[in-house]
């Protein structure tokens, strides 16, 4: 599978959510983690697509690190969820939507980049745009 694929499978499950975010964690191009936001569901502010899907395969994982793996995500990580990809140790951070495309669509957002974040954190992950941008931002727009 590509980034196109896994990205596929990012917006099938940001049709579950609260809102249409959704994440996959990957390594060596195998699916190991699918989630989407659930903030209104467990009401939970903090319950981001990205979290969601970094808890779950911790918590499967019995392991904080998960160094190596990709993300992909319908939407960029806010500050938050960048974050949590710092501190779990995420090699590679690939979504469709910017925050800036989020904002002009009416999603609320913090204007801050995630490689902004990255920049001021002591890890170096890499950040792929744009991938499936396009399709992405038509379930921000009817959502």
């Amino acid at each position: 599978m590509d980034d196109h694929n896994f990205m596929r499978v990012a917006l099938e499950a940001a049709k579950k959510g609260d809102a249409p975010y959704g994440a996959v964690l990957v390594k060596d191009g195998e699916v190991f983690a699918i989630a989407h936001n659930t903030v209104k569901q467990d009401h939970d502010p903090s319950a981001h697509a990205e979290i969601n899907v970094i808890r779950k395969l911790t918590a499967k994982l019995k392991n904080p690190s998960l160094e190596g793996y990709t993300i992909y995500t319908t939407g960029e990580p806010c500050p938050m969820c960048a974050t949590a990809c710092i501190w779990a140790g995420i090699s590679e951070i690939i979504y469709g939507a910017s925050i800036i495309d989020l904002v002009e669509v009416n999603q609320s957002q913090i204007d801050i980049s995630c490689e902004e974040v990255i920049a001021k954190s002591f890890r170096n992950i890499r950040v792929t745009r744009g991938v499936l941008r396009e399709e992405c931002l038509s379930l921000f727009k009817k959502g």
